[in-house]
C-alpha cells in the first residue's frame, strides 16, 4: 500500500509539529492504513524534529499501535474471565478456522479479516462477546460468528464490487 504523504501532513497539521504531538499523530495514521507503515517513522522523525527511534518508541510502547497491516475488519474476541467462562475461546477457534487464521497468523492474506483475542472489552455483563471494529456484539455463539462472518463477507465482496465499478468509471 502506497503512502500518501500528503494525508500524513494534514495529520500532522492538525497536531502540530511538536514532539508532544507523537501519539495523536500516530493514532491518526493508524486510523487512516489500519496500521503503522515502516515509512513513517523517518517521515515523522524529520517533521517532528526528533530522532526516529523516539517515534519508533512511542509506536512500540502502547498496546493499541500495530506495525503490521491489519484487516479491513478487526475482529477483537474478548477472554476476559467473564467471556472465558462463558466460552469465548471457542468462538476464536471458529473464527480462526473459518477464515485459515492461526494464533500467530492473525490476519487473512487479502487484509480483509484481523482476528484477535483481548484481555477485556468492559461488556461482561452481556459475555462472551467480540467487537468488530469497535461495534459490540453480546450473548455471541458459535451460531451468531457464523452468520456475522457471513455478513461480514457479503459487506467486504459489496465493497470490492463498488470500488471496482468505480475505477471502470473513472478509467472509461
Amino acid at each position: 500500500m502506497a503512502i500518501d504523504y500528503g494525508v500524513i501532513d494534514k495529520i500532522i497539521a492538525l497536531w502540530g509539529c511538536t514532539p508532544s504531538a507523537t501519539l495523536p499523530i500516530l493514532q491518526g495514521v493508524q486510523e487512516k492504513y489500519r496500521y503503522l507503515p515502516p515509512e513513517i517513522f523517518p517521515y515523522m522523525a524529520k517533521k517532528l524534529h526528533v530522532s526516529q527511534a523516539q517515534v519508533y518508541g512511542v509506536a512500540t510502547f502502547y498496546e493499541n499501535f500495530s506495525l503490521e497491516p491489519k484487516g479491513r475488519f478487526i475482529i477483537k474476541v474478548c477472554d476476559g474471565t467473564a467471556c472465558h467462562v462463558r466460552n469465548s475461546g471457542p468462538l476464536l477457534d471458529t473464527l480462526r478456522k473459518e477464515l485459515g487464521l492461526s494464533q500467530v497468523q492473525k490476519t487473512t492474506e487479502d487484509l480483509c479479516f484481523t482476528v484477535e483475542s483481548v484481555s477485556c472489552l468492559g461488556a461482561c455483563a452481556l459475555a462472551p462477546v467480540l467487537s468488530v471494529n469497535d461495534t459490540v456484539y453480546a450473548g455471541m455463539t458459535r451460531e451468531k460468528v457464523l452468520a456475522l462472518l457471513k455478513t461480514l463477507q457479503a459487506q467486504a465482496r459489496e465493497e470490492v464490487q463498488a470500488a471496482g465499478e468505480e475505477q471502470s468509471r473513472v478509467a472509461g
